[in-house]
């Protein structure tokens, strides 16, 4: 009974994040867009109906394998601006021998 409880509260909180609103980027100014960052703290940011990704308010979001980058994303009034930071994979190889 405990494992069905916690097999159904994960496929809760996985359906919820994969449903997460997409905020287009271009729609709000920069500081509108740091705002709903700030506020959210983690969001799904659109740059058109099929370039999107997942901004985080700061880099201490991403997992062990992952590092921060800053997020630059187009606003309303500003091409590149500093929205939060992405997460990206760690690169394991670093071509020396």
């Amino acid at each position: 009974m405990i494992r069905l409880a916690a097999v159904l509260a994960l496929a809760v909180v996985a359906t919820g994040a994969a449903a997460q609103e997409r905020v287009y980027t271009r729609n709000l100014t920069c500081a509108a867009l740091k705002a709903r960052v700030a506020h959210d703290r983690t969001v799904m940011l659109a740059r058109s109906e099929t370039a999107y990704e997942t901004v985080h308010l700061d880099s201490g979001a991403c997992q062990q394998d992952e590092t921060g980058a800053p997020a630059f994303e187009p606003s309303a009034d500003v091409p590149n601006c500093l929205a939060g930071w992405r997460c990206t994979q760690r690169n394991s190889d670093s071509g020396q021998r």
